[in-house]
């Protein structure tokens, strides 16, 4: 209850009524004043307070966490839950430190929302080595503060125990370029110990016959594969091999990728059910994953999309889409579509043969396919390239 006022030596027959709405506390003083004690302005006689309560408004780890690291009244409550602040010496050199290290004010307020106890940390025997290990090895300081923001309990993990042996089993078997690429995309690797999972995992691969070219892919740019738990990724690699893979591709590795992801493998059954639908048959999907593992997990409105255009639009078989499955996964917008209306115009000019190989017109660099399709018949079709471009509808050509 608030206190409204205090009155010493004073005695007063009175009640306080007090209604509660949400989280606002309205408190009113009605009684009977005694006029033959004192005198009070009429204004007393009927008193209202608006006033924000809450159990911990007065708590000091919430005020320093709502004031200092900028979280919502809501967070700083439950972040307190998890840390207790008796003093503020500590926490200020830490956010001072993260300040120092490139992290703005809504990151920090991010880490602490997520790793309230970094708070408590030693600045500079915990948390200091740990950012400038991660600045010695190549991470840019933007990169630190993304990463550290997405994952708070890098500052929290053992540098001896968990960071540096990560670091450098991976510096073992890819550059040291790609391991910054590693903790900028997957820095929770550094999180857990390496060797649970993903050094059965390698072996597993390497005992199968993996080529260490493979292994480097997939660690450069796939390592969320070989984080899975061991037995679960053994059941993949399996299945990847039913499939008719050979380890020694590079398909191999995409293929994992492919059906390792989070619900990777309910994205795999919702994209051949799609396929089916445009008349693709099972051997169809089978040989198309093959060629081009990565088409299987797009989206479903991005493969409606695309062959709705390429068959309906384009009129390309279905069966010819199967055979450059690699074509699904460009850009409608910037590549299929201005190349596609450029082969359409010149089709109907009767300048090309219709029966073109969609790989002859999506697969080739920007270059040689203005080479081919553009110059080399802009004096037939001057506005070719603006058709090319979009600023000239096909039906003004």
């Amino acid at each position: 209850m608030v206190l409204l006022f205090k009155l010493k030596n004073l005695r007063v027959d009175c009640s306080i009524f007090t209604c509660t709405f949400a989280s606002k506390t309205r408190s009113f003083v009605v009684g009977d004043l005694k006029p033959s004690h004192f005198t009070l302005h009429p204004r007393f006689l009927y008193r209202y307070i608006t006033t924000e309560i809450s159990p911990t408004q007065n708590d000091f780890t919430v005020t320093y966490l709502i004031n200092s690291c900028g979280l919502s009244p809501e967070d700083a409550i439950s972040a307190s839950k998890m840390v207790k602040l008796k003093s503020t010496d500590r926490a200020d050199s830490v956010l001072a430190l993260l300040r120092s290290h490139g992290l703005s004010q809504p990151q920090i307020s991010k880490v602490v929302k997520c790793c309230p106890r970094v708070l408590t940390s030693c600045p500079e025997k915990t948390l200091s080595p740990k950012l400038q290990f991660f600045s010695s090895v190549g991470v840019s300081r933007e990169d630190i503060a993304i990463s550290v923001t997405a994952n708070p309990c890098l500052l929290t993990v053992s540098l001896r125990e968990r960071i540096v042996p990560t670091y450098n089993f991976l510096r073992s078997m890819i550059s040291e370029k790609n391991v910054v690429t590693v903790f900028k995309r997957r820095s929770r690797v550094f999180l857990g110990n390496h060797c649970n999972d993903v050094v059965p995992n390698i072996g597993l691969l390497r005992e199968l016959g993996m080529p260490q070219s493979s292994i480097s892919v997939l660690l450069a740019h796939y390592i969320h594969v070989v984080m899975h738990e061991h037995k679960k990724f053994g059941e993949v690699v399996g299945e990847v091999k039913e499939m008719g893979f050979n380890l020694e591709s590079s398909n191999f590795v995409f293929a994992l990728n492919a059906l390792c992801g989070r619900n990777s493998k309910s994205i795999w059954k919702r994209s051949r059910e799609v396929y089916m639908r445009w008349g693709w048959s099972e051997n169809d999907v089978l040989s198309a994953f093959r060629k081009n593992p990565e088409f299987m997990i797009m989206s479903e409105k991005k493969i409606m999309r695309v062959m709705e255009f390429l068959v309906n639009k384009m009129g390309w078989p279905s069966g010819m889409i199967a055979k450059h499955p690699w074509v699904m996964r460009h850009s409608l917008e910037k590549r299929i579509i201005p190349r596609c209306l450029v082969v359409k115009v010149l089709c109907l000019k009767g300048l090309i043969d219709e029966n073109l190989s969609l790989g002859y017109v999506i697969q080739p660099d920007e270059k040689l396919f203005v080479e081919r399709f553009v110059t080399k018949y802009q004096n037939e079709v001057p506005q070719l390239w603006n058709v090319y471009q979009g600023k000239v509808e096909i039906e003004d050509v």
